[in-house]
């Protein structure tokens, strides 16, 4: 947005002057009285005015306004363009999902009887993206997603460009029983959190090795979401936590679904999954606490919508709107009209519009 503003104002106000630079000798010439006498003008009112006695009024009012353009220049009149640069201190935040095969399990969410897995992809989405009511989305911070069931893969790394992020987190899907048998809840983590500890490196990676001038992370978080205990991988959970806790990263853990138990499908076989094989209620909240996070238990999916709601309120991202304005002098066409107008003014007074004292 551009707008014009003058850097010495008070200047306009010397525009009050030239008016009685072109007043004054009007009004002289009107009060003189004739250098010559006659007995009647009548004799003379044939012979009418000519083009000089029509324009006598121009020198005085030329140089009035010259005069005038010459204060408008004086006053610097520039030309502003306002820009707004908004800044975010953010969040880096890495989502952990499990994908194991007991995320088959049915749990609650809008009515309807959905697997584990699809109620976590559905508010996961929400909580990224908005929901148009309570969750309002994150578009200013970097997330990223990490799945697990025996082995632990990058979905997507750390990432503010969010669409690419949903559109893969529905493409999640649940362990091969053929490859993958169990639940290595701390290679996961272990996965995440090397991701995030070296998310500056990655911001600048992104910028030519320079630091983002419009985002910087503020804090790093990893999401948690499991429905098991571990029984796989090749480091533990609360060493996965304890290398958290080390690099300055919050773990927020929730719990999946209940206790009921129930039975999955895999390659055309039922698997009855007993009643209590949930998840390490005790290992995840002394995770959280170790880290500073915290613990939740989603038993179903407006539960886990609460849960992302109190992340959501604990990871505020800081955004600070700027307001720059840049400056170019325009004084320079206004001091040429002016002198122009005056040159011409005296000229025209001192040539052919030149009267006789």
């Amino acid at each position: 947005m551009t707008h014009l503003v003058f850097h010495w104002p008070w200047a306009l106000a010397l525009i009050a002057l030239p008016p009685l630079v072109a007043w004054w000798p009007l009004r002289s010439r009107a009060r003189a009285a004739g250098a010559v006498a006659f007995s009647s003008t009548d004799l003379l009112a044939p012979a009418g005015r000519t083009l000089r006695q029509r324009l006598v009024w121009l020198p005085p009012v030329l140089r009035a306004l010259g005069l005038a353009l010459l204060c408008v220049a004086l006053a610097r009149p520039r030309i502003g363009t306002g820009e707004v640069r908004t800044t975010a201190r953010g969040v880096a935040l890495m989502t952990v999902i499990d994908r194991s095969l007991s995320m088959q399990l049915p749990i609650e969410y809008a009515g309807q009887a959905l697997s584990r897995i699809d109620v976590v992809k559905r508010v996961f989405k929400d909580f990224v993206a908005g929901d148009g009511r309570d969750l309002k989305g994150r578009p200013e911070d970097l997330i990223g997603l990490v799945t697990f069931s025996e082995f632990a893969d990058t979905v997507c790394p750390l990432t503010r460009v969010h669409d690419t992020l949903v559109t893969l987190v529905d493409g999640i899907e649940l362990a091969d029983q053929n490859i993958e048998q169990g639940t290595a809840i701390g290679d996961g983590m272990a996965l995440g959190a090397a991701r995030l500890k070296k998310a500056e490196e990655e911001l600048q990676r992104r910028n030519a090795g320079e630091a983002d001038p419009e985002f910087s992370i503020k804090s790093k978080a990893l999401v948690l979401l499991t429905d098991g205990d571990e029984n796989r991988g090749e480091m533990r959970a609360r060493d996965a936590a304890e290398l958290c806790r080390e690099w300055g990263i919050k773990v927020y853990a929730i719990g999946i679904g209940d206790e009921r138990g129930g039975t999955i499908r895999a390659q055309g076989r039922v698997i009855p999954i007993p009643r209590g094989a949930g998840f390490n209620e005790r290992l995840m909240q002394a995770m959280a606490e170790r880290t500073g996070g915290r613990y939740w238990r989603a038993d179903d999916g407006e539960s886990l919508r609460r849960v992302y709601e109190e992340i959501d309120a604990l990871e505020k991202t800081d955004i600070v709107a700027t307001e720059y304005t840049s400056y170019e002098e325009a004084f320079a066409p206004w001091a040429s009209a002016g002198l122009t107008a005056l040159g011409l003014g005296l000229l025209l007074g001192f040539t052919w519009l030149r009267r006789a004292s």
